[in-house]
């Protein structure tokens, strides 16, 4: 018997989406798989899926954006995704991207290529094999180096790790991120399990499913608080861990002058959203 209750996620998400929407978090973040397919693949009807929960998502009040995941493009091309969501003030093209909220730096990455760069499209991958192209990552190295501010990522498919659910180059991009000094927290996707590891003093932490387990006890998302002191506490609900992420630098990393003064908050929903405030 399977345990994904794919018709519970328009409701267990809805519940997410009120309560950020209560809490009046900054933005939400959904951290990738935000829609599955029919068996067989159908075009028609898994685009039918994505219209219909995006229009869930869209209820958050605030900005809102996506991460890519691997089933995302199991039956349609990242092109076809993108066009169909909206990541606020994010060119629709981009599958990859930054922005800045009240001196925080965030950054979305895609792991969504083949060892040989191409894009999953159309389900012509396979899931285990999940990289960050080169073009993305001296793009990241480039997007961390123009800004000063604290920094979080968010990805998919996972970094802190060896095995199917992580990213075959994960090494390359954890160097990048590390040379940095700046990051205070990865949240990925992806392993329904959940998890949580710090390499190098960055904490990566991996949220649980939404899809698995029945009821509305069996949802998964999050608030997270960036504090003065730069740690980044996470209040999960209902399955989702509720913990501290201090990261751990040899000194604090210089906010930009609007970090001053006031609490950061963010939430995810099989993915992530963020209140600040």
């Amino acid at each position: 018997m399977s345990t994904r209750f794919y018709r519970e996620s328009l409701g267990k998400l809805s519940e997410c989406v009120d309560r950020m929407n209560a809490e009046r978090v900054d933005f939400l973040i959904e951290l990738g798989d935000f829609k599955d397919e029919n068996r067989p693949p159908v075009e028609e009807m898994t685009l039918l899926h994505l219209r219909d929960i995006e229009a869930v998502f869209q209820r958050f009040q605030g900005p809102a954006y996506h991460v890519l995941g691997n089933h995302d493009m199991d039956s349609i091309s990242k092109q076809q995704f993108l066009a169909r969501v909206e990541n606020t003030g994010i060119d629709p093209a981009r599958s990859y991207y930054s922005f800045e909220v009240k001196g925080l730096h965030f950054i979305v990455l895609d792991a969504n290529y083949q060892a040989d760069g191409s894009d999953y499209d159309h389900g012509n991958f396979n899931w285990t094999d999940s990289n960050v192209p080169a073009q993305e990552l001296d793009w990241l190295e480039q997007d961390l180096a123009a800004s000063h501010d604290p920094v979080i990522v968010f990805i998919h498919q996972l970094l802190d790790g060896k095995g199917p659910v992580y990213v075959k180059n994960a090494p390359e991009v954890h160097r990048i991120l590390k040379a940095s000094g700046r990051v205070l927290a990865v949240f990925q996707g992806h392993h329904h399990e959940g998890e949580y590891s710090r390499i190098d003093g960055i904490p990566y932490y991996t949220l649980k499913a939404v899809v698995e387990g029945h009821g509305q006890d069996n949802n998964s998302y999050a608030i997270v608080e960036v504090q003065p002191d730069q740690s980044v506490i996470v209040t999960g609900y209902h399955k989702a861990p509720s913990m501290e992420l201090t990261h751990i630098s040899t000194a604090m990393v210089k906010p930009s002058p609007s970090y001053a003064g006031w609490q950061r908050q963010a939430k995810l929903a099989d993915g992530l959203s963020i209140l600040l405030k």
